[in-house]
């Protein structure tokens, strides 16, 4: 067990220092803050960028004293508040657009624009003018200042019939809720039938792209590790002090606990990233709710990580023990790095379609199940009992697998020269027993 836990130790470290490891994780950290911050860097290129956090617009109102629908507008101009992470405009009121103050405010983009109002042809709003240096009105400015100049408008046509409260009332946004028909148009449960929330789309999106790379990184660092070590004979001198089957299980956990770290690190960096003030509103804005995230993902996703990481690598560990040539590796493991990639395509290709039949095959698939199983638990309709039955096959296929990987290793590391044939390996995992 101590040389299991040396072994375990010094590959860890020994990986975690490697350049291809730095330099993977940064590079994908860095492309990870950049993506999370392309529309702050669009904002700060566009010089949309404000120091209160560019949730809010200036714009000036020019009318003189007495006009009562610029009078109402001024009125319902919010106070700038900083910590504020809802959009919103801040009115000004000029008596002229030929104001020097105005006219410096427009050169130095602190106000956005101006409103001008026409001669009043009867109740109601006059015509409003918006000027600005593009000529151009979108976006949520123009959401904003449309609700804005409705409610004066209401409130110049019923006067003071109704309050500010219930003027309010009639503008406040309608939510609608969906719910799903089966297929014989009758309405379906809601705990079975609802559509999946955006965010379980989104982090079932991740873990599988985490996942992927993470196993077969991962994978492909163990043979590598085992063939270098075998082609430079220092395996014959590492089998004198620890037996190959020790040493392959503890190369196993060892990189399992660098893919692990690597995975926190990510995830702290997204975390991180979220946290920024100018990303304080990034869930709101694509309607993320935290509350709808499906815990049972990230539980069952961690399950299946797991046994589909030992699986994979268990067999990357075999086929890397019976190459004797770091140059014949890509060859011998590219059948493996095919299942991976079926393993990654099939989920990914179906998730806006997870209960198709194509899945729920793959999800009992050992060599697929550990993704598949992943999008219909996250977005998919899926029975506990079908959880546990894939769970089970998975984890008898990884202790299979195992034993298989065992004596192969347990006899290819020995082996050198041309790569053995099927029937050489049968043979010599013959004379061993494990």
């Amino acid at each position: 067990m101590n040389k299991m836990g040396t072994i375990i130790g010094f590959t860890f470290k020994n990986k975690v220092k490697t350049k291809a490891f730095l330099i993977t994780t940064l590079i994908m950290v860095i492309l990870l803050s950049i993506g999370m911050n392309i529309p702050y860097f669009i904002k700060v290129f566009k010089g949309e960028d404000k120091a209160d956090g560019g949730n809010r617009s200036q714009i000036a109102v020019i009318a003189e004293t007495g006009n009562p629908a610029a009078e109402l507008l001024l009125a319902s101009s919010a106070p700038a508040t900083p910590d504020s992470d809802t959009f919103a405009v801040t009115f000004t009121a000029f008596a002229s657009a030929d104001d020097a103050a105005l006219k410096e405010g427009l050169d130095k983009g602190t106000i956005e624009g101006y409103l001008t109002f026409g001669e009043a042809a009867g109740e109601g709003l006059p015509p409003v003018t918006y000027h600005n240096e593009d000529g151009e009105l979108g976006g949520e400015v123009q959401t904003y200042l449309q609700s804005a100049l409705q409610a004066v408008n209401t409130q110049l046509i019923v006067g003071d019939k109704l309050t500010d409260s219930q003027v309010a009332a009639m503008y406040a946004p309608v939510t609608i809720d969906t719910q799903e028909l089966s297929a014989d148009g009758s309405q379906a449960g809601e705990e079975t039938e609802r559509t999946a929330a955006t965010i379980n789309y989104v982090v079932v999106y991740v873990l599988l792209i985490l996942f992927f790379m993470s196993i077969m990184m991962t994978g492909n660092m163990i043979s590598a590790e085992v063939t270098s070590e075998k082609s430079s004979r220092i395996m014959e001198i590492l089998i004198t002090s620890a037996s190959p089957l020790t040493q392959m299980f503890g190369k196993v956990i060892g990189i399992f606990l660098v893919g692990l770290m690597q995975i926190a690190i990510i995830a702290l960096s997204v975390t991180a990233n979220l946290l920024l003030p100018h990303n304080s509103g990034v869930l709101a804005d694509f309607e993320l709710d935290l509350s709808q995230l499906n815990i049972g993902l990230l539980v069952y996703g961690l399950i299946l990580y797991i046994l589909g990481y030992f699986l994979y690598a268990l067999i990357y560990a075999a086929v890397g023990s019976i190459v004797s040539r770091t140059e014949d590796l890509g060859q011998a493991v590219m059948p493996i790095m095919m299942i991976g990639f079926v393993n990654f395509y099939v989920p990914l290709f179906s998730i806006w379609a997870p209960d198709t039949m194509l899945v729920k095959v793959a999800s009992y698939i050992p060599f697929t199940s550990p993704l598949s199983m992943l999008l219909r638990i996250g977005v998919g309709q899926v029975a506990f009992w079908e959880i546990i039955v894939s769970l089970v096959i998975l984890l008898a296929t990884t202790f299979v697998f195992g034993w298989l990987a065992a004596k192969i290793y347990r006899t290819g590391v020995l082996m050198y020269g041309k790569r053995p044939s099927i029937k050489e390996i049968r043979k010599a995992m013959k004379a061993y027993k494990i």
